[in-house]
């Protein structure tokens, strides 16, 4: 698979649109009233500070310190693009922000500090120590920030890493442990090639000293060749790494020859298929430069079968990734307040994931990845980037060392209290978005698209050919289709669309009239009739997918609902043994995901119409890997009032939990019941939905599930994914009018996953 085509224009509105940037400050408290607002501010704001002044570790009890990590730069070594400049790199910071919090829900302020002196540096930071839980330094470049980490871990009593160093360093040891599980090796009898000297590669090699690697048996080369002991001008940080095992014009090909593992962290192609040829038995090689690796996966596999090969790419096996790494470190740092970052805390990180690689592996984590079991082997040494269960394998293995260190100021005794704590801070709001989106990348499918006479559509359908989340097809007119993608500035260049009255191959027409015609012949449909109906787009495009021309339909933008569906039911039809088609929201809310039906189909389903549609519901749920908790919710709780509704859902209830013993339905409720457990435990101790809240609503007719969602996702800016178009046999989804091209997009990466299915 190719690397993501990201267009400039996109990625400057991205930062731009709406409130410019991407993150923001949000009250934790109440603020809705003069009280609130005197407790948050004055006179009430006096106390926790009086209690704080007596008792300065009082901070953590009564302020966001605990939780607040400061991301700190001078913009001198901005990714690839070098010394910018603090303003510059600001945008980076923000990106970092969002990676600590959607990870490892930890607050971010980002500090981009005008200066390149080291001193005034380091006495800034210092500066800073009262409002920060800890520092994570980036993009500060070498041998600097050699000199800046090392003074503010001494001269600060809290946790401060600098992750260009140690991330790399600490994700790739966990990786180079299993690779020589794997293939047998120890450690210790390992011959190192590394090419790069820079802060990571430097950071990588004292940690793999750590894990066995003897020092006698490693070799660096960096873009003036190898370090040796006699080379002009090598940097003080360098010095220990230089060698006289060959001679100093040695070039990284004479390196290569029987070394066991290569650890590039320099720049791309400069390493031949020669030279891997030239490692030794079972060779491991770790191409980290990004996003052109030292070789390519293919070119390295290709002289190789005996070869473990990580690269820094999304698209290929093992990848070194940084975020499996910081969020999860800090977290367990904050939460056992670490007054620094030990190196046995490093070293459990490293240890902790590598562990987890060999675990068996979760679903969800297979289902992201479109894999069918991903296995511990040559091909899976690290653990995937989605894996759920990284913030509760890393976060205490880093908060156990903290304590066996001595550098803790708090003790977590109840281990399993605190996996939970960690499970609960991050809730499933985007993470089921992330998993689907991730896996629809994995086996694009062909989706057409019957509105493509709209921006918002040409937009989406510019997003997910730039994602390769699918192969897009437009339907309509030719030349109004290229004159809104020409006037907008979009690049669609090699997108096929197909003007449905006049198909470049006339034949297609017949074919779908003939085939349409046979399939409602005995419907009042006559062959003249047919080929009049399949010109129409929504028509065509359920022929297209009917027939295998494409996979998915997406439609619905511009027409009202039940016109959409119906050449759907007409050609393709519902799946065997299902009676009525239903549809279905998922709303990404931070307790996880809730799934809504039937939000826009039936209007007033019967007591089996309900039944049905939640079967079709929990299916759809379960195919997530999350066990469905169902409420049938109204404006009654357990028989408290009588009404046509209330007597639906208590029937349609009863017949679902004797269909379906194992099954977590519960009804009739009034909907905050669902949610509320204390309530629920306290008045209603029989309920099946006692512990733990519902994720799956079921409404007793379409003007309340309608209100419901709406109200949700309009008053709680929630995202959703829908609607869902459920029972029917091939993948076909009608889309709200008004809908964004961000749900667009959602909605199309979820009908590709539906096509992967088949």
């Amino acid at each position: 698979m190719s690397k993501k085509k990201i267009r400039k224009e996109d990625a400057l509105e991205y930062h731009a649109k709406g409130r410019p940037g991407k993150i923001a400050v949000v009250p934790t408290k109440e603020t809705e009233n003069q009280r609130d607002l005197s407790l948050a501010y004055s006179p009430g704001v006096a106390e926790p500070c009086l209690e704080i002044a007596a008792n300065r570790e009082d901070v953590y009890k009564y302020t966001a310190k605990g939780n607040l990590v400061a991301v700190i730069t001078n913009g001198t070594a901005v990714l690839g693009l070098g010394d910018i400049g603090p303003e510059a790199s600001k945008p980076v910071m923000e990106g970092k922000a969002v990676l600590f919090k959607i990870y490892s829900d930890i607050d971010v302020f980002d500090i981009e500090i005008n200066t390149k002196d080291v001193d005034k540096f380091v006495e800034t930071v210092k500066l800073l120590e009262p409002t920060f839980g800890g520092v994570n330094l980036e993009d500060i470049k070498a041998p600097e920030c050699f000199e800046i980490e090392e003074r503010l871990r001494e001269e600060m009593s809290i946790p401060v890493m600098h992750d260009d160093q140690h991330g790399t360093a600490i994700i790739s040891s966990a990786a180079l442990l299993n690779a020589l599980e794997v293939v047998g090796k120890k450690p210790e009898a390992i011959r190192l090639v590394v090419c790069g000297a820079g802060a990571a590669a430097i950071s990588c090699v004292k940690l793999y000293l750590q894990v066995g690697v003897r020092p006698e048996n490693v070799v660096m080369y960096d873009k003036d060749g190898l370090l040796h002991p006699d080379r002009a001008h090598l940097d003080k940080s360098l010095k220990p790494f230089a060698t006289r095992q060959y001679p100093m014009d040695a070039t990284l090909a004479d390196l290569m020859v029987n070394a066991d593992v290569f650890l590039g962290l320099s720049a791309g192609n400069l390493v031949s298929k020669d030279m891997i040829s030239s490692m030794a038995p079972d060779p491991i090689v770790f191409a980290l430069a990004n996003p052109v690796p030292e070789i390519s996966y293919e070119d390295a596999i290709s002289v190789r079968e005996d070869l473990i090969m990580a690269t820094g790419r999304t698209d290929y096996p093992n990848q070194v990734n940084n975020v499996l790494g910081f969020p999860y470190i800090f977290r367990g740092a904050l939460d056992v307040r670490a007054k620094k970052i030990t190196e046995n805390m490093k070293l459990a990180a490293a240890h902790a994931l590598a562990d987890l690689a060999k675990k068996n592996v979760p679903d969800i984590v297979n289902m992201a990845y479109n894999e069918k079991n991903l296995v511990f082997g040559r091909n899976y040494i690290i653990p995937k980037p989605m894996d759920p269960r990284l913030i509760t394998c890393v976060a205490p293995a880093v908060a156990k060392a903290a304590m066996e260190d001595g550098v803790a100021q708090l003790q977590i005794s109840n281990w399993e209290e605190y996996t939970v704590t960690l499970e609960k801070r991050l809730g499933l709001d985007n993470q089921i978005s992330r998993i689907i989106t991730s896996k629809a990348r994995r086996a694009p499918k062909r989706v057409v698209f019957a509105d493509a006479e709209n921006l918002t559509v040409l937009k989406a359908v510019q997003q997910v050919r730039d994602e390769g989340i699918c192969e897009p097809i437009m339907l309509g007119d030719i030349g109004a289709i290229e004159a809104i993608i020409q006037e907008n500035g979009l690049d669609l260049k090699g997108v096929q669309i197909i003007d449905t009255r006049r198909p470049d191959d006339p034949e297609i027409l017949k074919r779908y009239a003939d085939l349409f015609f046979e399939k409602r012949k005995r419907k009042g449909i006559i062959r003249t009739d047919a080929l009049k109906i399949v010109k129409k787009r929504n028509y065509f495009g359920a022929m297209m997918v009917e027939t295998g021309d494409a996979d998915v339909l997406i439609s619905g933008l511009t027409r009202n609902y039940p016109d959409t569906i119906r050449p759907a039911l007409e050609i393709i039809g519902r799946q065997e043994g299902v009676q009525r088609v239903a549809g279905m929201y998922i709303l990404m809310t931070n307790k996880g995901p809730l799934f809504f039906a039937d939000t826009t189909v039936n209007v007033s389903p019967t007591v089996e119409e309900l039944v049905e549609i939640t079967e079709l519901t929990a299916r759809a749920v379960e195919r997530f890997n999350l066990k469905p908790r169902i409420a049938m919710v109204t404006y009654s709780s357990f028989g408290s009032a009588k009404g046509e509704d209330v007597l639906k859902m208590q029937k349609a209830t009863a017949i679902l939990q004797k269909k379906h013993p194992d099954w977590v339905v519960e009804g009739e409720m009034q909907a905050h019941l669902a949610f509320n457990m204390e309530l629920v435990a306290e008045n209603y101790p029989f309920s099946r939905l006692s512990g733990e809240p519902a994720n799956t609503i079921i409404f007793p007719n379409l003007s309340a599930s309608n209100i419901a969602y709406n109200l949700m996702k309009e008053t709680g800016n929630i995202e959703y994914i829908g609607p869902v178009l459920l029972g029917i046999r091939k993948p076909v989804h009608v889309l709200q009018l008004g809908s964004s091209v961000r749900e667009i997009v959602n909605m199309v990466a979820f009908a590709v996953v539906e096509a992967q299915r088949g």
